[in-house]
């Protein structure tokens, strides 16, 4: 079945702004009952002041080995989120992920470093990887993300919400959702990635009448 996926546009959100009340501003009149309400994970993090400017980071030698160990596609291979990725977590626990992981991979078990080297490792983005003026920042994975679409369904009055990490390799994961969604059902109906971080700035799209479907 294809659902109606309906882009709300905002103006650039900041650290200044709640990511709740920017749904309700800019979403009002069209959500209803029986909608989901899905968030960029990169703008719900911007909201929380997850954003920080490369000259933040001063990549050490472990983050510049890494990171040419991972795809070029990947916001990791950048010195810059690797080391924003050791400085969340730890130089020992990364390099044991990695460790690991490349030996699992030889195994033939991919994405154990993902899963051993902490929450921010599937989820930081890079330069580049979100709306100006964003691009200039690496930017973490949100904070808390299932408080946050509780309260975005609460506010709003919704079936459910979602907070959404989309790319436009048609790689889609929801990170954070409300009871009663499915993420992986979600995730399929995003993968070709509504949201647009550019001009376009829609960081919020609504599933028009996931409940009856």
């Amino acid at each position: 079945m294809e659902y109606e996926i309906i882009p709300v546009p905002t103006r650039i959100l900041t650290s200044r702004d709640d990511i709740v009340e920017a749904v309700k501003e800019y979403g009002k009149g069209k959500y209803g009952p029986d909608d989901v309400i899905c968030a960029a994970e990169s703008v719900v993090a911007i909201t929380q002041g997850m954003a920080m400017r490369c000259e933040e980071f001063k990549p050490g030698f472990l983050a510049k080995t890494l990171c040419h160990f991972f795809p070029s596609y990947g916001s990791i291979s950048g010195w810059y989120c690797m080391q924003a990725l050791i400085d969340t977590e730890s130089n020992a626990k990364v390099l044991w992920a990695f460790i690991v992981g490349a030996v699992t991979k030889l195994l033939g078990k991919k994405g154990v470093f993902y899963q051993m080297a902490g929450y921010q490792a599937r989820l930081i983005d890079d330069v580049t990887g979100t709306m100006p003026p964003y691009d200039k920042h690496i930017v973490y994975g949100p904070k808390e993300p299932f408080k946050v679409v509780k309260k975005m369904k609460d506010a709003c009055g919704v079936y459910g919400a979602v907070i959404a990490d989309v790319n436009d390799l048609k790689r889609a994961a929801i990170i954070g959702w409300t009871d009663g969604v499915d993420p992986d059902k979600v995730s399929k109906i995003l993968i070709d990635n509504p949201f647009g971080n550019a001009s376009q700035k829609t960081p919020i799209c609504i599933i028009k009448n996931y409940r009856k479907a």
